[in-house]
């Protein structure tokens, strides 16, 4: 683990303020996805509210991908989609524990992103097409559904375990700079 520098190097704007808006209220709407989905399951009142639910997400969703080709740098898909070659570079140096601090998403951290878009897209799109006339009543797409819905807590973890993991590497408190925006600005050896 790296220490903190006993003069700290300034603070900038990283994340700007529509993908930590994005960001948030997907947190928010998947949790609250969960929370009705065993009423939708039994076609209790929340039926309704699960499927609303469902479509604030896949919103939330699609504004993200287009963020990420016409928003700024950080939140451009370019600026942290890496290759598997690179992606596994970084992997190894993480699990020596000397992998260089990224100014923005590392490359782990950008297919992370790239899987948690991808399986909320499929559980929006699969939920969504129970409701059609084609999949109404389909337990194939239901299991599909659920499937992918389970899927989402696993990556979820994976997610949180790595911005812990990395925040403590770089001494770096990542939950607070998804809220502020800000993080230290790029030192020598860091990737900006």
């Amino acid at each position: 683990m790296k220490s903190p520098d006993s003069n700290p190097a300034p603070n900038l704007r990283v994340w700007d303020p529509l993908v930590r808006l994005m960001h948030w209220s997907l947190v928010v709407g998947v949790a609250l996805a969960w929370i009705t989905s065993e009423q939708a399951e039994h076609g209790d009142d929340g039926t309704g509210m699960h499927l609303w639910i469902g479509y604030f997400v896949v919103t939330i969703v699609v504004a993200r991908v287009l963020w990420g080709f016409i928003g700024p740098r950080h939140a451009r898909f370019t600026s942290f989609v890496r290759s598997p070659a690179v992606v596994a570079d970084h992997a190894r140096h993480v699990w020596r524990g000397d992998e260089p601090r990224y100014l923005g998403h590392n490359p782990l951290g950008g297919w992370m992103i790239v899987a948690l878009l991808l399986t909320l897209a499929g559980v929006a799109a699969t939920g969504w097409a129970m409701t059609t006339d084609r999949w109404f009543g389909s337990e194939a797409m239901e299991e599909l559904h659920e499937g992918l819905a389970w899927l989402l807590p696993w990556l979820v973890v994976a997610h949180v375990g790595g911005v812990v993991w990395t925040g403590r590497q770089h001494a770096e408190n990542l939950v607070r700079a998804m809220f502020t925006g800000r993080k230290r600005a790029a030192a020598p050896g860091d990737i900006d």
